[in-house]
């Protein structure tokens, strides 16, 4: 679906909360339809970006190193 978001776990580093951020725009952009919301939306996208983003670096920091899925 988002082919354009980038991995962000790797074994040596781990994601930054921009690089969390930038592939929750994506995210939220893909599935809205919006590059850019209207002033009315606004706040909302930006809610489900920082959300999403939040989210997503709790469960890259939650992953055990080492353990993939078989």
């Amino acid at each position: 679906m988002c082919r354009s978001i980038k991995v962000l776990r790797s074994s040596e580093e781990t994601a930054t909360d921009n690089e969390a951020r930038a592939a929750a725009l994506q995210y939220v952009r893909k599935i809205s339809g919006y590059r850019k919301p209207s002033k009315v939306n606004e706040a909302v996208f930006e809610q489900a970006i920082d959300e999403i983003a939040a989210t997503s670096q709790h469960l890259l920091d939650s992953l055990v190193a080492g353990h993939r899925a078989a």
